[in-house]
């Protein structure tokens, strides 16, 4: 019992000990512990939580849109406080339809098709074209004897829906061809074999993947005919950057959001000008299905180069700069030829954003 009583006034006088020392402004020590982790010690910046947003693709993973892997590659978007993901494209993808829907924040089309989307309701804006140049064409076989628009009368001709096929609608409409009753349009897939095995007469090529493979399947420039919509005064922009005008204006901080996604976007594409077998190596690293060669990667570099920067390259170049005439001759183009029905409004497209990040 005298122990039990001799614990109890031992614990009665540490309480009593703590209960000054807390008048007195002072706290007993605390027990241990576990030292202070790398995230309580880092500086409030390095806390700082990036702006999530998406890009979606028009196509799958190639190096037509390297300079947004290489912004992601090189740490550009985080560098803007941007946490991207890029999710890829395809056959059955309309860009414009997953941006409108607010499933990305971001969208990669050309113009024709941001203008028929904004025709039908959608308020779709451009805020960046990065392709000042057309790289689409249309194939055939120098024995089908397709050698102008005219000659696709009563053949089959294949071409990519979803936004891409304007260039030969208006075409079409341009030499007074029904596409319903003149011609018979097919889906055309994200390889070139319609043609090679001559399924159709004539089939969609971008100069920096399609028209590829069909030459390193064997065959050489002289055996084919090659229709030229720039050269027919039908092609309209292509690889242009948009948003919703609704999440543009939504919040005061999206536009800033939208000027550092442009500057880091750029910087990515300055970085495969200048490093070509770099940005290559970087779109290799998406080809999950390994269906991607060295090769074929650094052709599409090499062309996609010229549609944004010139041929030859200039430096100088204002990337995505789009400029009225640019816009008018693509707008005139959509009207004159069945792509739209009412002139478009010159808010299809925004400097603001363009001028924020190049400021």
């Amino acid at each position: 019992m005298q122990r039990l009583r001799s614990q109890f006034e031992l614990t009665a006088v540490a309480l009593i000990l703590v209960a000054l020392l807390a008048a007195c402004g002072q706290a007993p020590a605390a027990a241990p512990t576990a030292a202070p982790s790398a995230a309580t010690e880092a500086p409030a910046a390095e806390l700082q939580v990036l702006d999530p947003v998406r890009l979606q693709l028009k196509w799958v993973a190639q190096a037509q849109f390297a300079g947004y892997y290489a912004a992601l590659d090189q740490g550009y978007y985080a560098e803007e406080n941007l946490d991207v993901t890029i999710l890829p494209g395809g056959p059955d993808i309309v860009p414009e339809q997953v941006v409108a829907s607010g499933q990305a924040e971001f969208g990669i089309n050309w113009l024709a098709s941001l203008l028929a989307t904004r025709e039908q309701g959608a308020p779709l804006v451009n805020i960046a074209q990065v392709f000042t140049r057309a790289g689409m064409r249309q194939l055939s076989w120098k024995d089908s004897n397709i050698t102008s628009p005219a000659d696709l009368k009563g053949k089959n001709v294949a071409v990519w829906f979803g936004g891409n096929e304007y260039n030969l609608l208006a075409t079409l409409s341009k030499y007074n061809l029904n596409k319903d009753t003149d011609l018979t349009l097919v889906q055309q897939p994200f390889d070139m074999n319609l043609l090679l095995n001559r399924e159709v007469d004539s089939a969609a090529a971008m100069t920096y993947n399609e028209l590829y493979q069909v030459l390193s399947a064997g065959h050489t420039i002289d055996e084919l005919n090659i229709l030229d919509y720039n050269a027919e005064g039908t092609a309209m922009p292509e690889d242009g950057v948009f948003v919703s005008a609704d999440w543009l204006n939504a919040d005061p901080k999206h536009k800033d959001i939208a000027a550092r996604f442009l500057r880091a976007s750029f910087k990515g594409w300055a970085y495969c000008r200048d490093n070509v077998d770099s940005c290559v190596e970087i779109v290799l690293k998406q080809d999950s299905g390994g269906v991607m060669t060295s090769e074929a990667q650094t052709w599409q570099m090499q062309e996609v180069n010229k549609l944004i920067w010139g041929d030859p390259i200039d430096p100088n170049t204002r990337i995505g700069y789009l400029e009225p005439e640019l816009f008018t001759f693509a707008a005139d183009t959509a009207l004159q030829f069945g792509v739209i029905t009412q002139p478009a409004e010159e808010a299809a497209y925004t400097h603001e954003i363009w001028e924020l990040a190049t400021e």
